[in-house]
């Protein structure tokens, strides 16, 4: 064994030096000396992390700026600004929060007051690392973590834009309220045996409440509350007068009697919030002029009483009611949560990943892995979804398109799939002022063709074979 390690050493000298696993190459004449980059750098040194919480808050901030670097802070306002006082003194100028609950709402209204670059983060991208779970250990591993650089502060509007959206929301939570006080009067009909929903799509409607109204009134007649039917109602006065044949009792009367209450004391919130979402929008209008006419003709029964299609217009300069699919309320949802400027997207893949209307992306080894996706919550990517399914009925090219999609992938991947094209129009529209034209159903369907063709050309070339036009007498 020794004899042939020197015959390889000798070997080796006679042909030169051969390198060495592990020795330092020699740098040429000129040559710069190339310095290795650590792993992980410092992008934001001055960091700061928050745990937050409902009666106090938890703050970690460098170990090198405080002799205790974390601290706990009570809820109250003067507590938040001794808060921000001590972050100010350590020299902080960005601070890491979760997104969780309402009550970071005031520190980071504060901190952003005072000047603070905050970043709210998604609570599972800051997953704690086992035997890691304690409010302290919380607040430094926010702190470490977004010192590196390894958080993305979440997509907030702004504060005008914020403002819109509470106020919008407030709406559609009294929108939902009031809507379970027409299940109230539905249930105290039909207790009494008046059958009146089974003649009258809508209980609500214009002839519904002629006839609620008056029997509260007093009235107990059938032909005389049926004589109270519109002329758009297809039933006739004797059906509906056999429908209105009830018990009376008194304890149902008094329960319809409390729903009609209800359902009119949120009908006047709701005019309140109608004229507050027509006062923010004309604070949020930068452009002139006027949409023009309408595409569509009627107001929808759920839509704020005023024009909500040129305060829309005003505030973003573009009209988004031109899309298929899209009306007022639609409309007001996507910019009261997203706003009129969408340049914190690169991309409309980037907004449409946000509004949670993309595939998932489980891959292993270039092989998709089963699985379903995360549920997440976005207001804006609803509205969307319930746009999508408008479509289905739609002599247009989306609706075309979303017929297409739901006979390929289902109802709900193709409902999917058509509010990720929806999303893209309305970026196209915010980001470059698109207007979108339909082009019709027939011009879908001949995209459609010119594409089969085109692949079904290519593959058979691969294989080859040509394509050629059946005869006439052969279709």
């Amino acid at each position: 064994m020794g004899r042939k390690r020197v015959e390889k050493v000798e070997a080796a000298g006679e042909s030169g030096p051969q390198p060495v696993q592990g020795a330092r190459r020699e740098r040429k004449p000129g040559e710069r000396r190339r310095r290795r980059k650590s792993p992980f750098e410092l992008a934001y040194p001055n960091c700061a992390g928050i745990d937050v919480g409902s009666a106090s808050h938890f703050v970690a901030v460098p170990a090198d700026r405080d002799d205790k670097p974390v601290r706990e802070f009570r809820c109250f306002t003067a507590d938040l600004n001794v808060l921000a006082d001590w972050l100010q003194r350590c020299g902080i100028d960005t601070v890491v929060m979760e997104s969780t609950g309402v009550y970071r709402i005031p520190l980071y209204e504060l901190l952003e007051a005072r000047g603070f670059v905050v970043m709210l983060v998604n609570a599972r991208h800051v997953k704690n690392v086992s035997g890691r779970k304690s409010d302290v250990l919380d607040c430094q591993w926010l702190q470490q973590l977004g010192s590196y650089g390894l958080l993305r502060g979440a997509f907030r509007p702004s504060e005008e834009v914020c403002a819109l959206r509470a106020v919008m929301r407030q709406r559609d939570m009294l929108v939902s309220s009031q809507a379970r006080h027409v299940q109230h009067m539905q249930k105290a009909l039909a207790q009494m045996n008046m059958q009146l929903a089974n003649v009258i799509s809508d209980i609500v409607g214009e002839t519904g409440q002629c006839i609620i109204r008056a029997i509260l009134a007093g009235e107990r007649d059938g032909r005389r509350l049926a004589a109270l039917r519109g002329p758009r109602i297809h039933a006739s006065e004797q059906e509906i007068a056999r429908a209105l044949e009830g018990t009376w009792r008194p304890e149902h009367l008094f329960a319809l009697k409390q729903a009609v209450a209800l359902y009119d004391a949120y009908a006047a919130q709701l005019v309140e919030c109608d004229a507050e979402l027509e006062r923010m929008l004309g604070q949020l209008a930068r452009h002139g002029g006027d949409p023009g006419k309408p595409k569509r003709r009627g107001r929808q029964r759920k839509a704020p009483r005023f024009d909500v299609r040129l305060g829309l217009f005003r505030a973003s300069g573009v009209d988004l009611t031109r899309i298929d699919g899209i009306d007022v309320t639609t409309a007001l949802k996507v910019l009261s949560e997203t706003g009129p400027d969408l340049s914190r997207f690169p991309s409309a893949k980037h907004f449409a990943s946000w509004l949670n209307l993309c595939p998932g992306t489980r891959i292993s080894g270039g092989r998709r892995l089963p699985g379903r996706e995360r549920r997440r919550v976005n207001r804006a990517g609803q509205a969307l979804r319930q746009a999508a399914m408008s479509l289905g009925s739609s002599q247009s090219a989306l609706g075309a398109y979303q017929r297409r999609k739901c006979a390929r992938l289902g109802n709900l991947g193709g409902i999917k799939a058509t509010a990720h094209k929806l999303a893209r129009l309305v970026y196209a529209a915010l980001t470059k002022g698109m207007v979108y034209v339909d082009q019709g159903m027939a011009a879908e369907e001949a995209r459609y063709r010119e594409r089969t063709l085109s692949h079904l050309s290519r593959r058979a070339a691969t294989l080859g074979y040509t394509l050629s036009p059946a005869p006439a007498e052969a279709r």
